[in-house]
């Protein structure tokens, strides 16, 4: 995995992590992701499949805890879209149930939903929030919560990673116990897991010029008009023109505030450039504009303007 901060997989499992942050879950960052790494470990061993089935523990086994993750959205229900550089956070919202007895807001409890890519057993990668969400109680067996998936694309993402993930939820409960004693009784810790909760898309952020020459033209003449398409190349940190992908030609009259339907569909070259050329009838805008695909948004190029003589 190519992520900045994880729990080795143990035993073939998802990886799972637990970022250090104020407040009750601040201390020791490292000693939460292997807490949780070893009671995973020991709750899928249990249970012989993922995810864990298990119901009850002897003295190094977890019991299972009575939690569920429901409604859960990623981003609202929208691509995640990412660029070379910059950061990007996404909201990540859901229902958790629960029996009584499971104190959520007890000081050791732990709770996450994160995403991933590949298979639960063998996930490729997997992309979590910087910090714990935050959960509203609403009875005394359903809380709210909304946390956060946090992606630095410079140390997290591949081109390969553009494509659909999965979201997991998990939640640890030590009830008191102390995970780094190696005598610790861990029969006395719940934890579950629940996979495929939802599924969410990253795409290859994507940019779109056009340049409408020459300008001001003669009417009847021809107006040639180039651009470039290119998108986020996770591998190199750079943009590169997207090849081979149609893009449609489209204009607007200056006293109009919309563009037409496509003029004509061009296809972006070897290196993503665009040209094509029409006939200049009245003063407006040109722009070229791209439908989008599966790993990368759409996007429409800024129009330029052509003043007819």
């Amino acid at each position: 995995m190519r992520i900045r901060a994880t729990v080795a997989a143990v035993s073939g499992a998802l990886a799972l992590s637990a970022l250090a942050v104020p407040g009750a879950h601040a201390a020791g960052s490292a000693d939460h992701r292997a807490d949780v790494a070893k009671v995973r470990e020991a709750a899928h061993a249990a249970a012989g499949k993922t995810p864990y089935t298990g119901s009850t523990g002897s003295d190094d086994v977890p019991y299972k805890l009575d939690l569920s993750f429901s409604g859960v959205k990623v981003n609202g229900g929208k691509p995640i879209v990412v660029g070379t550089t910059n950061r990007v956070s996404v909201p990540v919202t859901y229902t958790v149930k629960h029996a009584a007895s499971v104190d959520i807001t007890a000081d050791d409890f732990m709770m996450d939903v994160e995403i991933y890519r590949g298979s639960f057993d063998e996930p490729v990668n997997d992309l979590f929030g910087d910090n714990w969400p935050s959960c509203t109680v609403t009875s005394s067996t359903v809380a709210t919560c909304k946390g956060t998936i946090d992606i630095d694309p410079r140390d997290q993402l591949l081109n390969e990673d553009a494509t659909t993930w999965k979201a997991v939820g998990w939640a640890l409960a030590p009830n008191g116990v102390d995970l780094d004693d190696p005598n610790a009784d861990v029969s006395k810790v719940g934890y579950v897991d629940q996979d495929a909760l939802t599924t969410t898309k990253l795409q290859r952020y994507s940019k779109l010029t056009v340049n409408a020459s020459p300008e001001p033209v003669k009417k009847g003449k021809t107006v040639t008009v180039t651009g470039l398409l290119s998108r986020a190349n996770w591998d190199t940190g750079k943009y590169a023109g997207y090849t081979v992908q149609p893009v449609g030609l489209q204009f607007r009259k200056k006293s109009s505030s919309t563009y037409t339907s496509t003029l004509k569909t061009v296809k972006s070259d070897s290196k993503g450039n665009l040209k094509t050329t029409t006939t200049a009838t009245v003063d407006g805008y040109f722009r070229y504009n791209f439908a989008g695909t599966s790993t990368t948004p759409a996007v429409k190029a800024t129009g330029d303007y052509v003043d007819v003589q």
